[in-house]
Parts: structure tokens; sequence; C-alpha cells
């Protein structure tokens, strides 16, 4: 098993369990919340077949990760992808972030700037902000955030089957574009997880990215779906175009929050074109 040390807690290695597989340009896929890289299941065959090195790693917390009561904020979750990023010596690399993830992307761009990156991608944004305001009237804000956080300290099984439901649009795709078998192995993953971390992760979607992302000077994607009932497509899709308007703006229409899974060709057409384009540079 791989894993590197990004610190320590007590007497405790804090270890990144991470994946390095393939040859060519390199990708590195940063998970959504409350899961872990075995989210990215259809895109690494496809990335690995068009000739990309693929790194997949699991956040602290979550996964095959240690699991720290502390660091779930952007500022050290972004300090760990740094730490990845040195220790594999990788340069030229294209980040891929989904929600939670992209929040990493863009803190990592904020704070660590583009010097190892040839371009990045933003899959569900949660950048430029998901706080409620009068520009985001469909944002979260501390009560909202509060309730989850409840909700999880309640019955985290439970609550996680409805976050399923909603984050899939379950009532409308099971059957069609997902299985009861991928929704049970996604609800396995999030059971799996650290029940302090997928609690503690619910704050950072009060952090502002607008900053952030004014550091962006690589080639961008952003992907978003059109029935996203997380992070809505006025909210976040279209905010996070009209902060970054030189990325390359994509709607996956139909696509639900986890549309990696549900709209998994859709979004791999664009992501390898978008590679590819930016690979011709």
């Amino acid at each position: 098993m791989s894993t590197i040390s990004v610190g320590t807690e007590n007497t405790t290695s804090i270890d990144l369990y991470y994946e390095d597989h393939g040859s060519g340009p390199a990708v590195v896929l940063i998970s959504g919340w409350p899961f872990d890289s075995r989210s990215w299941e259809s895109q690494i065959h496809p990335l690995l077949t068009a000739g990309h090195r693929v790194i997949v790693y699991d956040r602290r917390g979550f996964g095959r990760s240690s699991r720290p009561v502390g660091g779930y904020d952007f500022d050290t979750l972004a300090a760990d992808l740094d730490k990845l990023l040195t220790a594999l010596d990788l340069r030229e690399v294209t980040l891929v972030g989904l929600s939670l993830g992209t929040g990493e992307v863009a803190r990592y761009i904020g704070v660590h700037g583009t010097g190892r990156l040839r371009s990045c991608v933003f899959i569900e944004s949660l950048a430029p902000s998901f706080a409620k305001s009068a520009e985001n009237p469909n944002g979260v804000d501390q009560a909202g955030v509060d309730g989850v956080q409840q909700a999880i300290l309640h019955d985290r099984p439970a609550w996680l089957t409805g976050l399923l439901g909603d984050m899939l649009n379950l009532d409308d795709l099971l059957g069609s574009r997902v299985s009861e078998e991928a929704v049970r192995n996604l609800w396995n993953a999030g059971a799996d997880a650290s029940p302090e971390a997928t609690w503690a992760c619910p704050q950072t979607w009060l952090d502002d990215f607008h900053d952030d992302i004014k550091r962006v000077d690589v080639p961008a994607l952003v992907l978003h779906g059109t029935a996203d009932r997380i992070l809505s497509i006025d909210g976040q899709g279209r905010r996070m175009h009209a902060a970054l308007p030189d990325a390359h703006y994509v709607e996956i229409e139909g696509g639900p929050h986890l549309m990696c899974l549900s709209h998994a060709d859709e979004v791999n057409r664009e992501l390898l074109a978008f590679l590819a384009t930016v690979a011709a540079r």
C-alpha cells in the first residue's frame, strides 16, 4: 500500500493513501465528500486508455488514509495535496476536483500557485463560493451546515442514504442511469469514512474562493450538471463561469451532483477532449 506522511496526531503518523498508475501526462483526481478515490472508477480506465498517468488519493479521514480528528479545513487539505505533488515530484500535472475536491484545487492554486500545473478541472464546483448571499440565494448558511452536522451525528448511515438520493437524483435516474448496486457501492464508501471527518467537512462549505481562483492562469475546464440538487447550476456552475470567464465551460444536460457516475460517458468525453486540447498547445 502506497502512502505519504503529511503530519502527526499525538504519537500517530497521518498518512495519505494513493495509487499511481500508467504513464504520460499526469492527472490527479480529487474526490468529493464524503467519498474517496474509489468514486473515480468510471474515469480511471478511460484516462489510462487515453495515455495518461493517473494518480488518485484518499483525503485524510476517508478511504484508506489516516483518520485524525483535525485538519478538515481547506488550508490543511490543500497543504496535504501539495505534499503529495511534492513527494511524487509531479510537474505539468492536471488537477481534477469534484465538489469538495474543487475547493482543494482552488485553495491549492490560491496558496501554492500553478508552477506544477498544466491545467485544472472543476466538476460540480464549490467555488467561487457556496455561502448563501444576495448573489447566491441557493447557497448554504451556518444554520444549514449545523443541520447537516446534526443529522450526521444523529444517524449517519440513514443520513447517507438520503444524501445519495439527492446526489444521484435517484427518484429519476435509478434503474436507468444508476443501478442499485452502484448506489450500494458508493454508500459503502461513504459509510467507511471516519465519522469525525464526515461531520467536520461541512464547515468548509462557508469558505470563499474568489481570491483563490484569481490565481488560475492555466487552462481550466468547468463541468456542471443542469440537474444538480446539491450545488445548483445557477448558484455554482454559472457563477464559476462568470468568475473564471477564460475557462472552457460545459453544462451536462440532466447531470446530477454525482454525474461522474450517472453521466460518465458525457463527463469522460468532455474531460478527455479538454486534456487533448491542452496537450496540443
